[in-house]
């Protein structure tokens, strides 16, 4: 959005490295878009790897990877989000990890309370989020830490009707 050219070494608000062994097969990744004409780069692939790539990588290895990419007009997130068959999740890229805690949690809250979302009103997102939310540690090693506010669908109610 600032007009700079980014590496892929690390994470921000565009997602990036941000090492989280959540991300994989059948899942659902929504990343923000900043610039019309974005590109987009897909790599690191991980065999296996604990929760915080504490070491500084995970078992790296080639991939045979069959994905596809929709752009979806009219529809604005901060930060990247993800979606699985029995969960929701927001991520966070920063340092000091409270921070990327922070951006993954308000993320979050949006996708709750957002019209295109879940539609729930702040006090209700934030009701469910304080008894029902989950978070997972995707990397300590990178430039910007990863944090993920994750949610089972179980605990949603339907998405507003659009």
């Amino acid at each position: 959005a600032l007009g700079q050219a980014i590496g892929t070494a690390t994470s921000g608000q565009y997602g990036g490295n941000m090492d989280y062994r959540g991300f994989g097969a059948c899942e659902t990744i929504y990343l923000p878009v900043f610039v019309q004409g974005a590109l987009f780069h897909l790599g690191d692939g991980h065999a296996v790897q604990g929760d915080g790539e504490i070491v500084g990588t995970g078992l790296e290895i080639s991939m045979d990877t069959t994905f596809s990419l929709s752009l979806l007009k009219g529809q604005t997130i901060g930060w990247p989000r993800g979606e699985s068959e029995d969960s929701i999740f927001t991520v966070g890229n920063a340092r000091p990890l409270e921070q990327a805690l922070q951006h993954a949690s308000t993320e979050m809250l949006r996708w709750l309370t957002d019209e295109n979302g879940y539609g729930l009103s702040v006090q209700e997102a934030s009701q469910l989020m304080g008894q029902c939310v989950e978070y997972e540690v995707g990397n300590v090693f990178n430039p910007a830490y990863t944090m993920v506010c994750k949610m089972k669908k179980r605990w949603l109610p339907s998405k507003k009707a659009k």
